[in-house]
């Protein structure tokens, strides 16, 4: 069986490396060949380079008015039916944490305030390995997110990635700064980037999300804020569509589909997905556009009077919308539509419902971090 395995590893890497991440971890007890071929980096960088499918998302609610932590994190995978939720996936790490930013398999994130000093942890929870990083000196508004690619940075020795953290600033002239702080792996610390970026605004929604070399912030003031880690480049890139276009205010998220940052705005005009073409010149091409209507004759269960229940959330403005976009990776948007969560689908134009927002928190409307999660075999250690 051993001589017969080399003999033919070629077409054992080439089967095996269109399996699923979580189905080759699994496989890794079918034979001590086989978890030592699934474990070498040289097929983990092959198995790489098929596109692996949005495993789920990670849904972390937050306090809104105080700076305390919650560290209960929720896991809802795509797959199966509904109401389905794991809530022990990170529980490998020492202490409980708050989810950052997640890419390529990997998860960034913080210990809750209430430990001191606090630290960071880069892990990957399908193999549960993980690492420990330094915390910054930074304030607790500092927005981190994770940078990684391991088909252009080398994981022959280990994962090679960088944290890019975001804090504000005031000039004596009360122009208020963005600054950026940088952790690499290659040099194991972290410096001040000399960039920074005049922006008033808030970020919001998932923070950090990495795309083609770059990571984005989504703003509350129609701007994404771009920071390029490689060349420390910061730019403020235009919304799609200007505030004024719209009667009422839109409901919106950024995401990531094959390579492209996404926009998606949810208004009186429809649901809109953006696709950005040129960051330089805040381009941007509209891919796909359904009216109210349309939504509401595929999911007619889901969304009926879908106008009429978006109009009187305009009214009721210091509560939560009525419909939240969350999170957006791959043509799969995480959506909160009144009291329960849904999976839309843009090529079926269908919502699948994940679970009811009562089940994932005490306080799981007010500006929940929502995160897409992609599993992979890449190693830390």
């Amino acid at each position: 069986m051993r001589d017969l395995w080399f003999a033919n590893e070629d077409i054992h890497i080439n089967v095996l490396s269109r399996l699923s991440a979580k189905i080759l971890h699994q496989m890794k007890c079918v034979s001590k060949e086989w978890k030592n071929l699934i474990s070498d980096r040289s097929f983990i960088r092959i198995q790489l380079k098929n596109r692996e499918a949005v495993s789920g998302f990670f849904f972390q609610e937050r306090f809104q008015w105080t700076d305390n932590d919650i560290g209960f994190i929720n896991y809802i995978p795509v797959e199966g039916e509904g109401d389905k939720v794991w809530r022990m996936v990170l529980n490998f790490l020492p202490e409980k944490v708050v989810i950052l930013s997640s890419i390529n398999g990997l998860i960034c994130c913080r210990s809750c305030f209430s430990s001191f000093p606090p630290r960071l942890y880069v892990c990957n929870p399908l193999n549960k390995q993980w690492i420990t990083l330094q915390w910054p000196d930074l304030s607790r508004s500092s927005c981190l997110a994770l940078a990684f690619d391991p088909l252009q940075n080398p994981i022959d020795a280990s994962a090679d990635f960088k944290v890019v953290a975001v804090s504000d600033t005031k000039t004596r002239e009360a122009d208020y700064h963005l600054i950026f702080d940088i952790y690499s792996t290659e040099t194991g610390s972290w410096r001040r980037s000399d960039e920074f970026c005049q922006c008033k605004h808030k970020l919001i929604k998932n923070k950090g999300i990495f795309v083609d070399g770059r990571l984005y912030w989504l703003t509350d003031g129609y701007q994404i804020l771009m920071f390029d880690p490689q060349i420390e480049l910061s730019w403020l890139i235009m919304a799609p569509l200007p505030a004024t276009h719209f009667r009422s205010i839109p409901e919106m998220c950024i995401g990531e589909s094959e390579g492209r940052l996404c926009y998606i705005i949810i208004s009186e005009d429809g649901l809109q997905l953006w696709v950005l073409e040129d960051y330089f010149a805040s381009q941007w091409g509209l891919t796909i556009c359904l009216t109210l209507k349309e939504l509401e004759n595929e999911n007619p269960s889901v969304l009926s009077n879908i106008s009429k229940e978006m109009a009187s959330s305009i009214t009721r403005s210091t509560l939560p919308p009525w419909i939240d976009p969350l999170a957006f990776k791959d043509g799969m948007l995480f959506v909160r539509v009144a009291t329960n969560t849904y999976l839309f689908q843009f090529e079926t134009k269908r919502m699948k419902k994940l679970t009811k927002i009562s089940t994932l928190g005490l306080n799981p409307m007010d500006s929940p971090t929502v995160i897409p999660y992609t599993m992979s075999l890449v190693q830390l250690g």
